[in-house]
């Protein structure tokens, strides 16, 4: 094989109360096509970040790849590749995940396919510390990731209620994962890591068993969006809005600044007050309805 093309969907990160733990495949999915031939590194890319991801040997995408050859101790082929995003750039909708992925994938089936399923977790994981998009990414679904007391990543699918929609405003401006991160308090109250726990266990029992009627209560937080709102003071003005409208619950999706309202229907009337209020606080940016997706990456023809 020296041809394969890939998707892997977008993520849906931390879901407001499970924070580094829970984490959703979104159907927004971006197609890298990797070739093997004789031009040492070429990559072509079209849509979402072509202007600012970097088209050289830079590129995450290639130098993963070049990890990941390393890893299995093969030289690195001459590579061209073809990429197609759809995933918003650091927006919080986790294309890096997705692009790291890419290469990993594309390395295993250049390879002989040394690598399991959970061995490209493994090795996702080495390169991007984000269990709650890198396992979406690849397996699809809803997952819950934690690492047991030997380091390694267990996770577990959940299901989600027939007809969720995540309505999505996404912004014209970009928040750095590394200072979001950053701006997080490194000591926080017992009472609102209880708060945390309980709300994450309502979302996850809450989706399971349908009762969307509980979500505004369990994607509620007090360990990251406090913090992160001093990044994006109109965030709660925005929530407020997606509320008002009927949204069932509404986080900031990762880090940010992606906001996520779930909702049953009135998608569009949520979407155009999310917006209308981001608007008047002079915040643009653009609207798009995605639901999860139980396909996460895979190989396209």
């Amino acid at each position: 094989m020296d041809k394969v093309s890939i998707a892997i969907p977008a993520t849906s990160a931390n879901m407001d109360s499970g924070l580094d733990c829970l984490g959703m495949a979104l159907n927004i999915y971006n197609i890298v096509t990797f070739m093997i031939g004789d031009i040492p590194c070429g990559i072509n890319i079209t849509g979402e970040g072509a202007e600012k991801l970097s088209h050289d040997t830079n590129n995450l995408i290639y130098c993963t790849a070049v990890r990941v050859y390393q890893k299995l101790g093969k030289s690195v082929p001459g590579l061209t590749i073809n990429c197609q995003n759809n995933i918003p750039f650091m927006r919080g909708l986790d294309s890096s995940s997705a692009a790291i992925m890419y290469s990993i994938m594309a390395v295993n089936e250049f390879c002989d396919r040394p690598f399991f399923q959970d061995d490209m977790l493994e090795l996702g994981l080495e390169i991007e510390e984000h269990p709650d998009n890198i396992t979406p990414a690849l397996l699809g679904d809803c997952q819950v990731v934690v690492k047991d007391s030997d380091n390694h990543l267990l996770h577990c699918s959940i299901p989600l209620p027939s007809g969720l929609k995540a309505v999505l405003f996404i912004s014209d401006f970009i928040m750095a994962t590394r200072e979001a991160r950053n701006i997080l308090p490194q000591q926080v109250k017992r009472e609102d890591a209880v708060y945390n726990v309980g709300r994450a266990a309502l979302l996850i029992a809450s989706l399971i068993e349908g009762r969307v009627e509980y979500l505004k209560t369990a994607t509620d937080d007090r360990l990251h969006q406090t913090a992160r709102q001093r990044l994006f003071p109109t965030m709660g003005n925005i929530f407020a809005a997606a509320l008002s409208a009927g949204a069932l619950g509404v986080f900031l999706s990762g880090s940010g600044p992606t906001i996520l309202a779930f909702a049953m229907g009135n998608t569009e009337e949520i979407g155009k007050k999310m917006a209308t209020v981001a608007r008047e606080k002079g915040i643009n940016g653009r609207i798009r309805v995605a639901e999860s997706c139980n396909e996460g990456a895979h190989i396209v023809s």
